[in-house]
C-alpha cells in the first residue's frame, strides 16, 4: 500500500534536515479526547495531517507528519529513512499515529541476503523476462499508466487516485535521483518498479505489474532482481518500505532475509537468514 497523492493536511517545506533529524514523540493520553501538552505543542509546530482510517490495520485511525521538498540528496534521504520517513512524490512523510507504532521501516541486507527455495523458483519462472534499467526520474507514459490502472483495480480498495496526473505526481515527479526498472516479456511491458538512489542503497517507492501475469509473482521477482542490482553496484541495503506485522499484505516483506527492522531512530533490529 502506498499513500500516493492521498496525503492530506497542511504540508510545510522541508528546507533543513535538522528540522526533523532529532524529533522524537511520545503521546501520553489521559483519555480518548485529550493529549498531553507536549503533544499539543508538537502538533502546533509540525505539519501533521488530520486523522484518517488506517490503510493497513482495520478499525484504527492514522495520521502522518508531512513535509514538501523541492530537492533531496541520497545521503540526506537515507538519514531520513533511519528516522522512519518515506517519500511519495515530493512529499516526505512518516506515521504519527496517536496510539500505534506498527509501521516500521524494513531493509534487506544485501551481502547477507539468500534467496529461499520458493524465491529461486520465481527466478526460474521469469528467466524469459528482460529488465530495462533507466537511471533518472521515471517518465509517465500511456503504456505504464494502463498497467498502473489495471494493477490498482486488481490489488487495491479504491482509496488511491487513478488519474494520469496523480500517477505522474506520485511516481514521476521526484526531488531525488531515481532508478526505474522495467520488466518486459518480449516487447510487452509487464511490470515497473520505481526506486530512489540513496548513498548506501536503493529505496523502493512503488512496484506495479500487469495483473494478467499474476502467476509469475512479479512483485517478488522485482525485489530479487533489484537486490542483485544492489549487489552489482556495491550497495549495502534495499529498503522495502514499511512493514506492519499484523497486516497480511505486508507479510511477504519479512520473507527476504537477512533483513533489519527500524525500532528507533537509527536503531535497526537484525533478523538473520
Amino acid at each position: 500500500m502506498a499513500y500516493g497523492t492521498n496525503l492530506a493536511g497542511n504540508v510545510v517545506a522541508l528546507t533543513r534536515f535538522e528540522a526533523v533529524e532529532s524529533t522524537t514523540m511520545t503521546d501520553s493520553r489521559g483519555s480518548d479526547d485529550s493529549v498531553s501538552s507536549a503533544q499539543a505543542r508538537y502538533d502546533a509546530l509540525r505539519s501533521v495531517t488530520p486523522e484518517h482510517p488506517c490503510p493497513y490495520l482495520p478499525g484504527r485511525m492514522a495520521r502522518n507528519e508531512v513535509y514538501w521538498t523541492d530537492d533531496l540528496d541520497g545521503s540526506t534521504y537515507e538519514r531520513l529513512l533511519g528516522r522512519g520517513f518515506r517519500r511519495s512524490g515530493r512529499v516526505v512523510y512518516r506515521p504519527r499515529c496517536r496510539s500505534c507504532q506498527e509501521c516500521r521501516q524494513i531493509r534487506i541486507v544485501v551481502d547477507r541476503f539468500k534467496a529461499s527455495r520458493s524465491m529461486r523458483r520465481v527466478i526460474r519462472r521469469n528467466s524469459d523476462v528482460a529488465v530495462e534499467i533507466d537511471r533518472g526520474s521515471a517518465r509517465a507514459t500511456d503504456e505504464k499508466f494502463d498497467i498502473y490502472q489495471r494493477y490498482l483495480d486488481a490489488q487495491h480498495d479504491g482509496s488511491m487516485e487513478r488519474t494520469y496526473e496523480s500517477f505522474r505526481d506520485f511516481l514521476c515527479d521526484s526531488p531525488i535521483e531515481g532508478i526505474e526498472f522495467r520488466y518486459r516479456l518480449g516487447t510487452r511491458l509487464i511490470a515497473v518498479s520505481v526506486t530512489d538512489r540513496c548513498e548506501k542503497g536503493l529505496s523502493s517507492v512503488y512496484t506495479y505489474f500487469d495483473p494478467a501475469f499474476r502467476d509469475r509473482s512479479l512483485g517478488t521477482y522485482s525485489v530479487l532482481s533489484e537486490v542483485e542490482f544492489c549487489r552489482s553496484e556495491g550497495l549495502r541495503y534495499y529498503y522495502l518500505g514499511y512493514y506492519v506485522a499484523n497486516c497480511s499484505s505486508m507479510n511477504y516483506k519479512a520473507r527476504f532475509r537477512a533483513h533489519e527492522i527500524l525500532v528507533d531512530n537509527d536503531r535497526w533490529l537484525s533478523f538473520p537468514e
